[in-house]
């Protein structure tokens, strides 16, 4: 039996190792929550956003500002980013045995042959010390999934998280934006990988969550 996996997915083997084995086996989902609406809105305004930029050949404001964006640029292939932000297609990856490991990006820029993952994150409020730690997986896992299909990447992302600030008498919601730099490790993420196969290929784990107990 061969499987497909994602950064979500991946997460829920860290939460819950049975109930990762259940949902991907087939026996049971675990049921998903209530996804605030606002976050997916406004993913899918700055994607707009940085589009328009890109058919100009410039960054957003948001990243100018940053001198760690200095000498890059965003990457200019329409149809291949379309087809990378799809949650049903993104980045692909398939090993010897028919596995899949797929994961959306938000966008990606360049500086020379090397590509660089920035990953958008919509927040209620400022970010702790360590907010961006939550998200080291996920980045680890899109730049394997980019070497793995013969790009070159850094060996670091990016991080941009958007917080509401104040609204102007006029109505306008104005955000402040924090741009995190992270180093990524390819290997991490091809340890992940190999972790949540052996696993599935393994029996069903006996410890049990509040959600997949007794199933």
């Amino acid at each position: 039996m061969a499987f497909k996996l994602s950064p979500s997915s991946l997460s829920l083997m860290h939460e819950c190792p049975r109930c990762f084995w259940l949902d991907k086996h087939g026996v049971w989902k675990r049921p998903a929550g209530i996804f605030p609406s606002l976050p997916s809105g406004m993913d899918g305004i700055l994607k707009i956003h940085f589009d328009k930029f890109r058919e100009r050949g410039l960054l957003p404001p948001e990243l100018c500002t940053n001198g760690e964006c200095k000498n890059l640029k965003l990457f200019n292939e329409p149809e291949l980013m379309k087809a990378w932000r799809n949650n049903f297609k993104g980045i692909r990856w398939e090993d010897k045995n028919g596995n899949v490991l797929h994961g959306a990006v938000d966008n990606i820029l360049q500086k020379g042959e090397k590509l660089i993952v920035l990953d958008y994150k919509t927040r209620g409020y400022p970010c702790k010390e360590d907010t961006h730690e939550h998200y080291q997986n996920q980045l680890d896992i899109y730049n394997f999934l980019l070497r793995k299909n013969g790009y070159k990447t850094e060996d670091y992302a990016f991080l941009l998280f958007y917080v509401p600030k104040e609204v102007t008498e006029t109505g306008e919601v104005i955000f402040d934006t924090t741009l995190k730099k992270m180093k990524v490790d390819v290997k991490n993420a091809g340890d992940i990988f190999n972790k949540a196969i052996k696993l599935l290929e393994g029996e069903c784990p006996k410890k049990s969550c509040e959600w997949c107990d007794g199933r």
